[in-house]
């Protein structure tokens, strides 16, 4: 279910629709293939492992490359965890007067700010006159090929 309120896509998860999907008991060698076929022993509902709160997480996708440090790349989809509590060194989407962005909370000279992992960008620190509410926490980065 896609939410318009946003100026970017954000996405819900239909609650009570599981996806099971085939696991493997096997590790995958980095060396050669090896047929897998005859490992596969059970499934997986990636629903109840990567969305354990489904009516509050939600996923959007990733604009820009202040994040290439942290391995969140332009078009890459976020799981945000509206429910987790946001701490200094955890990846956050905020909303900061008036816009989404996804960066670091950090600390920057003794004060709360949001930091990018791409050199390229300075560290934005949030003062009191500032518009700013944390939206939710990245939870998982699902790269795109």
């Amino acid at each position: 279910m896609m939410t318009n309120a946003l100026p970017w896509p954000v996405y819900r998860l239909k609650e009570g629709q599981p996806l099971h999907l085939p696991l493997m008991l096997m590790r995958v060698s980095a060396g050669f293939p090896s047929p897998a076929d005859d490992y596969i022993e059970l499934h997986i509902d990636l629903n109840k492992h990567l969305v354990p709160k489904p009516h509050a997480t939600f996923f959007v996708k990733v604009q820009g490359n202040s994040m290439e440090g942290a391995r969140i790349k332009d078009g890459d989809l976020l799981i945000i965890a509206r429910y987790e509590r946001p701490r200094p060194g955890k990846v956050i989407i905020g909303f900061l007067n008036g816009e989404f962005t996804v960066k670091r909370l950090g600390e920057w000279k003794g004060q709360l700010c949001l930091l990018a992992e791409n050199p390229a960008y300075q560290p934005i620190i949030l003062r009191e006159d500032m518009d700013f509410e944390v939206w939710g926490v990245v939870k998982h980065v699902i790269h795109q090929p």
